[in-house]
């Protein structure tokens, strides 16, 4: 496939704005993939993504969204029990995932191991099985670390490669602590190490959605 790496940058004025907009774009897209493809998968991150998508759980999203055939899944996740309040499942789960008619066999959380090397591996098999891949080369799917910087220091993450492969990327940054990273990625400044977001790239599209607060650091001319 042949990466067309269209980016949107979309800026609201308030948070609230930001979840208003993302909602039919994220209902606008899953039509659109179950039409071609019979199922959407959704990949979640943690942090303030969920309450970002609460419009979702309201009229008429709610009951006319096509949630059955979602499949959803978690680009990164803290190596804890899925009870835990720093489980990104159980952030997802009451924010999110419990407000709407999801099948429960279409969830997929972490299997949870004390050992995030062994989590990671299966759900690395997991997704690899779900899509029927066979592994013909040495590129992981998930990847570990022990050392986060931000505790819990065990979590697991999607690698670039499978990030990439998606065809639609939204970023929602509605922070403004995250102002500077957002100026440092749309601006292509570099910096050593890069930024994480700075490595993503979308087969189709990559959406931002920022709110002014998150967009302040860009040049004045984009916050108009």
């Amino acid at each position: 496939m042949v990466s067309k790496n269209k980016q949107n940058v979309i800026i609201l004025p308030t948070e609230e704005d930001v979840a208003t907009a993302l909602a039919p774009y994220v209902a606008g897209l899953s039509e659109k993939t179950i039409s071609e493809k019979g199922s959407f998968s959704v990949v979640l991150s943690g942090g303030t993504l969920i309450q970002t998508l609460r419009k979702l759980t309201e009229c008429p999203y709610k009951e006319t969204v096509n949630w059955s055939k979602w499949l959803i899944f978690w680009v990164d996740e803290r190596v804890v029990p899925l009870n835990n309040p720093d489980s990104n499942y159980l952030l997802a789960l009451n924010g999110f995932l419990s407000k709407v008619p999801i099948p429960k066999k279409n969830i997929y959380p972490i299997h949870y191991t004390p050992s995030s090397e062994v989590v990671a591996k299966d759900y690395e098999r997991r997704l690899m099985k779900l899509v029927e891949h066979k592994r013909y080369d040495k590129t992981d799917w998930v990847t570990n670390i022990d050392d986060s910087p931000k505790p819990p220091p065990k979590r697991i993450t999607f690698t670039f490669p499978v990030i990439n492969s998606a065809n639609y990327i939204a970023m929602v940054v509605t922070d403004k602590e995250e102002a500077d990273a957002v100026a440092i990625t749309l601006e292509h400044i570099p910096v050593r190490p890069p930024l994480p977001c700075s490595e993503v790239k979308a087969q189709e599209e990559l959406t931002w959605f920022l709110d002014r607060d998150a967009a302040s650091k860009l040049p004045p001319q984009c916050n108009k």
